[in-house]
């Protein structure tokens, strides 16, 4: 039985021009045959972040693409959202959009570590640790990082903890101490 829908690769050709012109790629596609009426996700993520306007303005021009399938019959649902905040950061591009945020590594000589997101360039991640009382930033090299989630936060960070995040440049020798 055909379902009349593209697939997923013809989705992501169909739309991915227009989600790069307006600054975003798109991560996955996923269509769900069994709903009712059958449902089209795409996720899409970029260095800014994805608002209800933007969805919005997305949704209504994936939306025109897809209906001007010759192949298309019937009713689908379109949804059009961000990752979720539980998908691991599994290159450079996910670490640059976590910039600030905080986040759990496993690291490939079995330790973890919990820090903040800094600047990443050249393979190395600039994270903000605790060290004593105070932060600082140590680099970590991405290919020894296994596995890397963002931490829901419910409070705000400490201000001295955010300001090195947003400042801290990979291969500054200062307030650094040597990653992994």
């Amino acid at each position: 039985m055909t379902t009349g829908l593209p697939s997923q690769t013809q989705v992501i050709e169909l739309l991915g021009g227009e989600f790069a012109r307006a600054g975003y790629e798109i991560e996955d596609v996923v269509i769900d045959t069994r709903a009712r009426p059958p449902r089209i996700t795409v996720i899409a993520d970029g260095d800014t972040a994805l608002d209800l306007d933007t969805v919005a303005l997305l949704s209504r021009a994936a939306s025109g693409l897809l209906d001007g399938l010759a192949d298309i019959r019937g009713s689908y649902t379109l949804e059009v959202s961000s990752p979720g905040v539980d998908r691991p950061l599994t290159s450079e591009k996910h670490f640059r959009r976590a910039r600030g945020r905080k986040v759990e590594l496993a690291l490939s000589d079995g330790s973890q570590l919990t820090g903040r997101v800094g600047e990443v360039r050249n393979d190395l991640l600039a994270l903000v640790v605790r060290r004593g009382r105070d932060w600082a930033v140590r680099e970590i090299a991405l290919s020894s990082i296994i596995k890397a989630v963002v931490q829901v936060e419910f409070s705000p960070p400490a201000s001295a903890e955010m300001e090195l995040a947003t400042k801290s440049e990979v291969g500054r020798a200062a307030g650094t101490e040597a990653g992994a």
